[in-house]
């Protein structure tokens, strides 16, 4: 696998602080943090909104009209993983589906899905889209290898096993990779890898979801959850945008029946962002105080040409870290099947286990059995892109989407923060969170899972609950399965979301 920290596609202007990060202690990482490094670059490229040419308003997914197409066909019958996934476990009474889905027969973009159902009685449960960020990060790869799938791959990159907090033990579980260029997604039209941005990720997204529904007509009715991490905190919210709105326009037979959202560690608003990141890594002790007051005034107050300067000595100041999950380790290659074995049988978090993903994904006969790379890529299964060159629109916040979802009443908002993550910490969502301005329904308190263990602590606003979730990282669910898993099962089985337990 590539280690070169996911350092932006070529066209991407390299912020200081990548180069810092990547030099002090990424290197050695792995591309788990590729998400990362685009995410830094896309926060400190500032970017201006493409602006429509009638009007000159800036572009928002609510004033998108239909101009979009659904060419998706095929059928789920056509998509069954049959016999299962090879390596897997014996005894699995579930079935999974792959494929593609056609979401733009002009320019021949393909996404990329697996879908695993509910392991009882999936006409009955929710159904849920995971989302990984980057931008140009693999759901397939992460969310479902690493993170929430119903399998984990083994050291030897060639066997699996049943992980214990899968989330399609309470829900069937779809897994998109987006946009085109990201895994085995692919444009018969390559320019497309060097025009990709949010605006086209999130109609593809929703056509995507328009025709995959015609294809399994059966789940069309299901209470349907979008969740994800990272960048996707602003896929999420810009997708939940288009389908009420096309929601509000559609037929009955067009109406997706979003219910919620779930974010976790995902960006918000730049500014706010910002000043949670300089602040969390001063407050857990990763750089000096010379350093972090020069930040605050030279960065947030004045923006001067000496921010840089303080920018590269965060990467100084911490050494080499994994800025993902700051008490966490590197994997070491020689250690990771001791590592893993470990890892399984704790429930907990493997370094390695990115390595072991990319060599499955890369077996011709894992590729068969998901219906994968039919058109012979030239190019081998990357955990993040190595081909989407740019990204063409991004907008600084997601606080008017926000405002926008809230004042709709019509979804459960979870926003919750792994609080040992360094790239986007819990502060910064705490302070965009703040910048809504929303009435505290229940107070700051401990939540568990049952036990008699503070897994974190949450606070029930006027439209949406922050929770955050001791221990975790970045990738929740890989750093704490156990309470990533917990709180996910009372969100979309509770039906107030508030309804997170107590410590006493």
């Amino acid at each position: 696998m590539e280690k070169n920290h996911g350092l932006i596609a070529p066209k991407l202007t390299l912020p200081i602080l990548l180069i810092a990060i990547a030099m002090f202690h990424g290197l050695s990482h792995g591309s788990h943090v590729d998400q990362a490094g685009r995410l830094r670059a896309l926060w400190w490229e500032k970017r201006q909104l493409p602006r429509n040419p009638t009007t000159g308003e800036e572009w928002t997914l609510a004033s998108l009209g239909h101009e979009a197409l659904f060419f998706g066909g095929g059928k789920m019958e056509d998509d069954l993983i049959s016999g299962g996934l090879p390596g897997q476990p014996k005894g699995v009474g579930f079935k999974q589906y792959a494929g593609y889905v056609n979401v733009n027969g002009a320019s021949g973009r393909s996404l990329f899905y697996y879908f695993a159902e509910a392991v009882q009685d999936p006409s009955s449960k929710p159904l849920v889209l995971w989302l990984n960020g980057g931008p140009g990060c693999s759901s397939l790869g992460m969310g479902a290898m690493v993170e929430i799938g119903p399998f984990g791959v083994k050291p030897d990159g060639k066997t699996l096993y049943s992980r214990r907090h899968a989330w399609n033990r309470v829900a069937n579980m779809l897994f998109l990779e987006s946009p085109a260029g990201v895994g085995f997604s692919y444009s018969n039209t390559t320019s497309d890898y060097t025009t990709s941005g949010d605006k086209r990720t999130a109609l593809d997204t929703y056509n995507f979801l328009i025709s995959w529904f015609r294809r399994y007509p059966h789940y069309k009715s299901s209470d349907f959850y979008i969740a994800g991490e990272s960048y996707a905190g602003f896929y999420i919210p810009e997708l939940a945008d288009i389908i009420i709105n096309r929601n509000r326009l559609a037929d009955t037979a067009s109406t997706i029946h979003l219910k919620g959202i779930l974010v976790g560690n995902g960006i918000i608003n730049d500014a706010t962002d910002q000043k949670g990141y300089y602040d969390y890594v001063w407050s857990h002790a990763l750089i000096s105080d010379e350093t972090y007051l020069g930040l605050v005034e030279h960065c947030l107050r004045s923006n001067s040409s000496k921010c840089d300067d303080y920018v590269t000595k965060i990467g100084t100041d911490a050494g080499k870290i994994d800025f993902d999950n700051i008490y966490g380790t590197f994997c070491i290659p020689s250690n990771s099947s001791n590592t893993s074995r470990q890892a399984r049988g704790l429930g907990g978090y493997d370094p390695c286990e990115v390595y072991y993903v990319h060599k499955y994904l890369n077996l011709p006969q894992v590729q068969e059995a998901l219906h994968a790379n039919v058109t012979k890529l030239p190019y081998t299964w990357e955990l993040c892109s190595n081909l989407i060159g740019t990204w063409t629109d991004s907008p600084s916040t997601m606080l008017p989407i926000y405002r926008r979802l809230i004042a709709s009443g019509l979804l459960r908002i979870l926003l919750y923060s792994g609080d040992t993550d360094a790239v986007v910490p819990v502060s910064g969502t705490r302070y965009a969170i703040d910048a809504l301005n929303l009435r505290v329904i229940k107070p700051w308190h401990p939540w568990s899972d049952g036990t008699d263990e503070v897994c974190g602590y949450t606070v029930v606003y006027d439209g949406l609950t922050f929770t955050t979730v001791r221990g975790a990282g970045h990738q929740v669910p890989q750093c704490q399965p156990c309470k990533a898993f917990a709180l996910f099962k009372m969100f979309v089985t509770a039906e107030q979301y508030s309804h997170l337990s107590h410590q006493r």
